[in-house]
């Protein structure tokens, strides 16, 4: 085993789980918000240092869709199409280009 570095600055998770029945982040339109999120961020040049990654269950599915960023210790809830831009502008600041 290789113990390495994490090679992002920033990691956000966005829930796309999918229940059969019920409520759950993937019905509350969590696919859109993770490839609006991702497109952004490599819009921006980012993509290098801010990772974009599906999540699995986050177990608050009543308050889906839910985006986590870490080392942020954000968690956002009830996610909706017009809130990625506001995330991005959170999650962006303090992002420190290289160079």
């Amino acid at each position: 085993m290789k113990n390495n570095p994490v090679p992002y600055q920033k990691i956000v998770f966005v829930c796309l789980n999918e229940r059969p029945s019920g409520v759950c982040c993937a019905g509350g339109g969590s696919e859109t918000i993770h490839a609006q999120l991702k497109a952004a961020v490599k819009a921006r040049g980012l993509d290098a240092l801010v990772r974009v990654s599906r999540a699995g269950c986050l177990n608050q599915c009543a308050q889906g869709p839910n985006v986590m960023v870490f080392p942020d210790n954000r968690w956002y809830s009830n996610v909706t199409e017009s809130d990625v831009p506001g995330i991005l502008d959170e999650l962006v600041n303090n992002v420190v280009a290289p160079g």
